[in-house]
């Protein structure tokens, strides 16, 4: 495993994107098991990417503009979803003391489906993978199922940081409603500026 491929991974895994903002967003609403759910399930929601770019799938979305632009406009549907959940107090990232059975399965299908509905990520593993597979290797295909499921561990691993420093200052914001109240609305911004960065996106 190169040095550059975890330091290359490391960049783009920590770099804020929907994942990164739906964890803190779980962890600051309902707690470090949350955190933890959610990190999962976005992670989980990079294997149909990576799967396509091993596949070679990704190069439908990259040479048909139908494909792509349907995947995209899901994707961004389900942003602006979110960004109206993250509104309400009974959304999607609403508060809750304990997260249990039921509502743990929604963080975690909730995690998938943003990264699944985002095309980009397709088209991104399928330029990144094969950088860091030689022309001369013998099976690609194992190769490639290594990389990523390294750059798998590593995205759970920076995800449950991110979620748990949020579940570890949840208590200092969920006391103060006029706090709590400015977060629904940041998260819900940001969800929509991703939202915009994901319409305007091209293949």
């Amino acid at each position: 495993m190169s040095i550059e491929f975890l330091v290359t991974s490391l960049i783009v895994i920590v770099s804020p994107g929907t994942g990164v903002l739906y964890t803190l967003a779980a962890g600051l609403s309902r707690g470090s098991r949350a955190s933890v759910v959610a990190a999962f399930g976005c992670t989980l929601g990079i294997v149909p990417h990576m799967a396509a770019a091993i596949l070679g799938l990704a190069a439908l979305l990259h040479t048909s503009a139908l494909a792509f632009h349907t995947l995209k406009y899901l994707g961004v549907a389900y942003l602006l979803y979110m960004a109206w959940s993250a509104l309400r107090e009974r959304g999607a990232l609403r508060v809750e003391p304990e997260v249990g059975a039921r509502s743990a399965m929604q963080v975690t299908v909730t995690a998938i489906l943003i990264n699944i509905l985002n095309p980009k990520l397709s088209i991104f593993f399928l330029a990144f993978l094969p950088q860091f597979v030689s022309a001369t290797e013998p099976h690609p295909l194992s190769r490639m199922m290594v990389l990523s499921g390294v750059f798998m561990a590593l995205t759970f691993v920076v995800f449950v940081g991110y979620g748990l420093f949020a579940a570890s200052i949840r208590n200092h914001i969920i006391s103060r409603p006029r706090v709590l109240t400015w977060m629904r609305r940041t998260f819900a911004a940001a969800f929509v500026a991703l939202g915009a960065k994901l319409a305007f996106a091209e293949r």
